[in-house]
């Protein structure tokens, strides 16, 4: 098991900046993938960035060259920085993290943290 505690969401202005923090407790080692996702209002939740355990990272087009992910590994805990965000950006932000253990892999989720851009 995984617990996931998120925090660093709110109101910010567009072209301001914001980030978020997951902090990740229980069976960490078996942690291979750590991850956002975002949902907007009547839109499916999408992934926004993510990270393996080797330190590679993967963006979605529309954050790319914005937003940065990066994994404290001695806290246990991933990062969202988020640069010139802009209206779109407005969303619940969930944390997730993929773990393996043997053949069987399980994600885990956050509770959501809100991000409102607006002026």
């Amino acid at each position: 098991q995984v617990q996931l505690v998120e925090s660093g969401g709110g109101l910010v202005q567009p072209g301001g900046s914001l980030r978020l923090s997951c902090a990740a407790s229980g069976s960490i080692s078996s942690i291979v993938v750590m991850g956002w996702y975002r949902q907007a209002p009547g839109k499916e939740r999408e992934l926004v960035a993510n990270i393996i355990s080797l330190g590679s990272t993967n963006y979605a087009d529309s954050v790319k060259g914005r937003f940065t992910i990066s994994r404290d590994n001695a806290k246990n805990t991933v990062y969202l920085q988020m640069n010139n965000v802009k209206p779109d950006d407005t969303a619940v932000y969930y944390c997730s993290v993929r773990t393996l253990s043997g053949l069987t892999s399980q994600a885990y989720w956050g509770q959501g943290t809100q991000v409102t851009v607006s002026s």
